[in-house]
């Protein structure tokens, strides 16, 4: 257990939630009755669609899948989750409204649950310094989750798919003209709200066409000019 919370408060204090936090502020927040260190294994869901939130969740190891379920019954996907320190489920508990969606474990997960009782702001008359950290850092992860919103709706409202995928790739463009990929095609085609099928098709025509070459997750943008086309 010792192992485990040297871990959860390294990886905790890289994240967001964290940020202008010292050692002290980190011990004391995940020594708190309201964060707790969970294991699920493979196949087990987190938290199912509908049900009301009672924590935001910080993955500490493995893999998770945010996943919708049609009324025909069809199973679609939504984003994932696979980066230690990364978080989810905070946007519902804080409006204490139900799960909308459900998550997975895709393998065996570690995750740190942070109860609402510590990050809503009726946590009592005097509040902890982690607390008032918390509170403030989740200000700052909202507004840049309606940036990220914003810029989303942007893309989304393009014409064609071709569209959608340049204005996805163009601001992760480095100097030279490549783009490294953080995210798994399905990723992509989920947040392009199109399928990984379509989306492969339209990067081998644009690969075909001369456009950009793509190899793995890396893609090279070989002509700029008719790339920025589709601006």
């Amino acid at each position: 257990m010792i192992n485990e919370k040297e871990t959860a408060a390294q990886i905790l204090a890289q994240t967001s939630l964290a940020q202008g936090m010292n050692e002290e502020d980190v011990a004391e927040l995940l020594a708190s009755s309201d964060v707790a260190l969970r294991t699920y294994p493979k196949g087990a869901v987190i938290f199912h669609d509908g049900e009301m939130p009672h924590s935001l969740y910080i993955l500490l190891e493995g893999e998770v899948h945010i996943l919708k379920d049609t009324y025909s019954g069809r199973q679609i996907f939504i984003s994932e989750i696979d980066r230690p320190g990364d978080m989810f489920g905070e946007v519902y508990e804080v409006l204490r409204r139900p799960y909308d969606m459900y998550v997975r474990a895709v393998t065996k997960v570690k995750l740190l649950e942070v109860s609402s009782h510590l990050f809503t702001l009726d946590v009592g008359e005097a509040p902890r310094r982690s607390a008032l950290i918390v509170q403030r850092n989740l200000m700052k992860i909202f507004a840049g989750k309606a940036y990220g919103m914003h810029t989303k709706l942007k893309i989304l409202a393009s014409g064609t798919l071709r569209e959608k995928i340049v204005r996805y790739l163009f601001p992760h463009i480095d100097e030279k003209g490549r783009v490294t990929l953080t995210a798994s095609r399905e990723f992509i085609a989920a947040y392009l709200a199109v399928s990984r099928p379509s989306l492969s098709r339209e990067l081998s025509a644009m690969q075909r066409e001369g456009i950009i070459e793509a190899t793995g997750r890396s893609i090279q943008i070989l002509d700029m000019e008719r790339f920025e086309e589709y601006l």
